[in-house]
């Protein structure tokens, strides 16, 4: 049986991703693995007295019952759903990394306390989605139950993953599934930056681009037949196009790098956009 893997630090973050987790796990048919991370961050000064060993001892007492918090929640909520936990030591991300080495999917909170803390933010974050070998969800924003699945879609081989994902979502929620495909006049800020103006015909572009995202989606509709599909192909940037539509999906779905509109998407300020700003839950998928 497949597992869910869930990063735990007793915060209510941490509690509303575990509930998200649980009930991906009932629509999978998956096993959830709550995992905590004692760690006791680095000290500032390279002739620092050794830790305590008390203060040690109650680090790893409140990931186990950060771990113990997380189980009853889902206890009470999902019975019957299988539970494992894991309470590991070391520095949180290379351990969900590690972890995710053989989960379906991580899923983490947007904030935390305790060894969670900051690991959404900044460089920490994306190198947890770079490097992870499963989809990794960042539960931000409210958590519905209706809305459509967004995708964003640019033609690269993580696009291709983030579409079979989205596909699957879809499918197993009974939502519309909504592909985005933005594309912009310049690469760059370039040709505005220089008051350079390029005449271009707008027409065909834009049916290069429409072609572009049917070849993206074509065969899966086939194989979800009950995934109704809107394509919505529109000159914009492509994090403020994602970010409008965050606002009534219940699931945005990303790949972990891009083309084209979506270059460098999960490895600089797009990604660090999308983590910060997305108003619902955020699942970038594993290029194969």
């Amino acid at each position: 049986m497949e597992t869910i893997a869930v990063g735990v630090d007793g915060s209510d973050s941490a509690l509303r991703a575990v509930s998200w987790a649980a009930a991906e796990a009932v629509r999978r048919g998956s096993v959830i693995r709550l995992v905590s991370v004692a760690h006791l961050p680095p000290s500032g000064y390279q002739m620092a007295a050794p830790v305590p060993a008390e203060v040690i001892d109650q680090i790893n007492e409140q990931s186990r019952q950060a771990a113990q918090q997380a189980q009853a929640v889902i206890e009470d909520r999902y019975a019957g759903l299988t539970v494992d936990t894991a309470v590991l030591t070391g520095p949180p991300v290379p351990a969900l990394i590690e972890e995710s080495a053989n989960a379906q999917l991580m899923v983490l909170g947007s904030r935390g306390l305790g060894g969670f803390t900051g690991m959404l933010v900044g460089s920490t974050a994306v190198g947890l989605v770079a490097h992870g070998h499963c989809p990794v969800a960042v539960i931000r924003g409210d958590v519905a139950s209706a809305g459509p699945v967004v995708v964003g879609v640019d033609g690269s081989p993580a696009s291709a993953a983030a579409v079979a994902l989205a596909f699957e979502e879809a499918s197993l929620r009974g939502a519309e599934l909504v592909a985005v495909h933005t594309w912009t006049e310049y690469g760059s800020d370039l040709g505005y930056a220089s008051g350079r103006h390029f005449v271009q015909d707008w027409d065909s572009i834009e049916e290069r681009e429409d072609a572009l995202l049917a070849e993206q989606l074509a065969g899966w509709q086939e194989k979800y037949p009950n995934v109704s599909v809107r394509r919505v192909v529109t000159r914009d940037r492509p994090v403020r196009c994602l970010l409008d539509r965050s606002a009534d999906a219940q699931l945005l779905v990303v790949g972990s790098r891009g083309r084209g509109g979506f270059t460098g998407m999960l490895l600089g300020s797009t990604s660090q956009a999308l983590v910060y700003h997305a108003t619902c839950p955020l699942l970038v998928a594993r290029q194969a």
